[in-house]
């Protein structure tokens, strides 16, 4: 390799860790919301369940576009998650093949077997992270929608019956 090749790789090889650092967390995050998701969904077949959402705009009289804003701050982090873990599952993925290939010119079999076990055991983790976080975040945007549809109903009602 050249110099730049060279430093080219010593710079991608930099991001390594904190890019598996980062497929870790959403990891760890996704089965936390995975585990909340489930509670809720518990919670939800008892008929006196009240939304987060319900309470929101009980507690502060949200409108209708300020309970739309909740909705989406709410669903932020599953949103993130979903779409970002694929792409550092790539990232994490690719780094470790450079070495790989490198040690296959080499014969040097224990290298690229290192190597590779790294690069697909993140990409595994980080499509398993995106995949419940695309599922808590679709069911739940489902959810607070509903409910969104249903306050705003409940408020035209009100609103028509004291006029």
């Amino acid at each position: 390799m050249n110099g730049f090749e060279s430093a080219l790789y010593q710079i991608a090889h930099v991001f390594l860790i904190p890019v598996l650092v980062l497929v870790v967390l959403a990891l760890v995050y996704t089965f936390f919301a995975l585990g909340g998701f489930l509670v809720e969904a518990w919670q939800r077949r008892d008929r006196g369940y009240r939304s987060p959402l319900a309470a929101h705009h009980a507690a502060t009289g949200a409108s209708s576009a300020e309970m739309e804003l909740w909705v989406m701050h709410r669903l932020e982090w599953l949103r993130i998650t979903a779409r970002s873990a694929p792409m550092l599952g790539l990232v994490a993925t690719m780094i470790p093949m450079g070495p790989a290939l490198l040690a296959l010119t080499r014969n040097d079999a224990a290298s690229v077997g290192e190597n590779l076990v790294v690069a697909f055991s993140s990409v595994i983790l980080a499509l398993i992270s995106a995949s419940i976080a695309f599922l808590v975040l679709t069911v739940r945007r489902r959810w607070l929608l509903q409910e969104l549809v249903a306050i705003e109903r409940a408020q035209a009602l009100q609103g028509g019956a004291a006029a």
